[in-house]
């Protein structure tokens, strides 16, 4: 071979690993596309599950065995939570979701101190891990707007918080509760 060959071949050479490069780049860009999509769809799921769950309690403490009329049984605004001695799962109403804590892991159990409770979960993803952040508030509903007060009302908000260190954006779902007393 002689030198323009030499350069020629070189050159080709050189081509090649560039498109092999760049066609690695993007096939690495999509696989990170794909992954933040299924932890994305995870974290939903999961927050959903969740907001279902205390969907289906009673509104309140008060109302979990008879009705009312009146806004005056219900729990203060500071003292939304569950009652004293009541654990997860065997909360009754609405609020005991207050300031509750989850978090899931993909592959392990890991026991955490303080009340947050851990599921295992059987995935795919053994990164997968999530923490759900729960807050209940007391809203006023008028319109399109929802706003938060300390006064007691029929409707209740619970705003779930989903991160996890594989996401990077936070998951907020939010539902209104209202109890509806019919005569």
């Amino acid at each position: 071979m002689n030198t323009g060959q030499m350069l020629i071949t070189i050159g080709a050479l050189v081509l090649l690993a560039l498109v092999i490069m760049r066609v690695n780049t993007g096939f690495l860009n999509t696989g990170v596309s794909v992954m933040e999509t299924k932890f994305n769809v995870m974290a939903v799921s999961l927050g959903t599950s969740l907001i279902e769950e205390a969907n289906s309690k009673a509104f309140d403490e008060s109302t979990d065995t008879t009705s009312i009329a009146t806004t005056t049984p219900l729990k203060a605004y500071n003292q939304l939570g569950p009652e004293s001695g009541e654990t997860y799962p065997n909360y009754n109403d609405f609020d005991d979701y207050n300031n509750y804590n989850r978090l899931v892991l993909a592959d392990t159990v890991l026991t955490i101190p303080s009340g947050v409770e851990t599921v295992l979960v059987d995935s795919t993803f053994r990164s997968a891990n999530f923490r759900l952040d729960c807050q209940v508030d007391y809203v006023t509903v008028s319109s399109n707007t929802i706003a938060s007060t300390i006064s007691k009302t029929w409707s209740k908000r619970l705003r779930v918080t989903v991160t996890s260190p594989s996401m990077r954006d936070t998951v907020r779902l939010q539902t209104v509760f209202s109890y509806w007393y019919f005569r």
